[in-house]
């Protein structure tokens, strides 16, 4: 149980919701980091809060720019000194993919690099109506291939493709969001799993948000570990 990382989603703007989304999913049977997306780290206090926290974080930027803006949006995270991940989109092409790898890398040795693939709210049906020929696995591979070869930490796709990116990447980190614990409603995302699953598929790492953060989060701890242990 202690080798699988659950990273809860800290999807609100409520400085209270998240210290108690914080406290309340701290346990020493899993290991629990808070993952912090674009809501929070937009709002008033956010920033300012990330800058003194005592927890190691993941800080989901999904940073995708040309290179230069990219390095610089890097560069002005420095003072966030429990910052342990970072997301990149991999739309944003090879030379900022290594662009971003060299700079956080000089900022902070132990900071891991994610590279983001096909969000998990589309499918098929979706990459057509933007203009991609592939389907959705050859694409994840596809990208998967390019953070790679950035020299990238890890990458973050849903459990689904999870299974065909550890068969040709062994050391990839591979991350997943769009959980579920099981009967939970699947929202925005068209690709999901439960926790068992998505480890079961060679995952490193999952995400789990409103499944976590929805009602009762001590009992929504424990469920997802029971669920976990079965």
């Amino acid at each position: 149980m202690k080798n699988k990382t659950v990273f809860v989603a800290c999807d609100t703007s409520n400085l209270k919701k998240i210290i108690k989304i914080i406290k309340q999913t701290k346990t020493k049977k899993i290991k629990i980091i808070p993952k912090f997306g674009l809501q929070f780290f937009y709002s008033k206090h956010g920033r300012k809060f990330l800058e003194n926290i005592k927890n190691d974080f993941w800080l989901d930027l999904k940073i995708n720019d040309i290179p230069q803006t990219a390095l610089s949006a890097i560069d002005s995270l420095k003072d966030l000194k429990k910052c342990k991940y970072i997301t990149v989109h991999a739309n944003g092409g090879l030379e900022m993919l290594k662009a971003i790898k060299k700079e956080a890398k000089s900022i902070n040795k132990n900071i891991k690099i994610l590279g983001v693939t096909v969000l998990t709210s589309l499918n098929n049906k979706s990459l057509k109506e933007i203009g991609h020929t592939k389907k959705v696995k050859q694409l994840v591979l596809k990208q998967a291939a390019l953070i790679k070869k950035s020299g990238c930490d890890g990458i973050v796709c849903s459990a689904q493709e999870a299974l065909i990116v550890r068969k040709r990447y062994k050391n990839l980190l591979i991350i997943t969001p769009g959980i579920r614990l099981p009967g939970d409603n699947s929202n925005d995302q068209l690709r999901v799993m439960t926790p068992k699953q998505a480890f079961e598929n060679k995952v490193s790492g999952i995400v789990i948000g409103r499944s976590l953060t929805k009602g009762n989060i001590g009992n929504n701890t424990k469920k997802l570990i029971d669920h976990l242990n079965k």
